[in-house]
């Protein structure tokens, strides 16, 4: 028995249609993993253009950050040496100011020593002008007790004025040296507080000049 023509052909063109669309699904197949190659070829293109990107970046920004570790460097070693030399400025004022006291004190000490060596003489002669009183005679006694007691007072009296400008002299020294240790003083911290505000500008002018840097990369 022969088959039928009107069932073989159906399934002649059916068969045939099935092996195209095979072959369409095989070829689009093929055209997508082509796709798929180009795409990841182009995605692993750019991943490198970017790696190489970010390397040179790095450079740089390593060479940016050396640049500025130098600078800082430099502006820490010149604030350093200028705190230094201050230092020294102020270390030598305070030993003269040191000196200065000491010899106003030993001034003092001198003439009071030297005050105190009339005081003696002063009540030796006083001493030595009784005994002769008492030796001489009644008649120049009174004379030469009062003669003596005038010589004394005036003595006293030149000697306490001496001594009182001499006291005020060396307590006008003293204040003017504590005026200007109080001065010295004062001056020192206005030094102290410029060079922080120096050294703070410094650091923001630092951080700023990075921060263009940066945002300008």
């Amino acid at each position: 028995n022969f088959p039928n023509c009107t069932t073989v052909i159906p399934l002649i063109f059916q068969t045939n249609v099935l092996t195209e669309l095979r072959k369409w699904k095989l070829s689009l197949i093929e055209h997508h993993k082509l796709q798929m190659r180009q795409e990841k070829e182009k995605h692993t293109a750019h991943v490198r253009q970017l790696s190489n990107e970010m390397e040179n970046l790095k450079e740089l920004l390593h060479a940016y950050e050396i640049s500025i570790g130098r600078k800082d460097e430099v502006v820490i070693t010149n604030l350093t040496q200028a705190l230094e030399r201050q230092k020294e400025k102020l270390e030598l004022m305070r030993k003269f100011t040191l000196w200065r006291i000491q010899h106003v004190k030993a001034k003092q000490e001198e003439y009071a020593n030297r005050m105190a060596d009339r005081q003696f003489q002063t009540a030796l002669m006083k001493k030595v002008w009784a005994a002769w009183r008492s030796l001489s005679e009644e008649k120049w006694k009174d004379k030469v007790a009062k003669a003596c007691r005038l010589r004394a007072e005036d003595v006293c009296v030149q000697l306490t004025n001496d001594y009182e400008a001499k006291i005020a002299e060396l307590t006008s020294t003293l204040e003017q040296t504590k005026a200007e240790i109080l001065r010295l003083r004062s001056e020192r911290e206005e030094y102290e507080d410029t060079m922080k505000k120096a050294f703070m500008r410094g650091v923001c002018a630092l951080n700023l000049e990075a921060m263009s840097v940066f945002q300008s990369k």
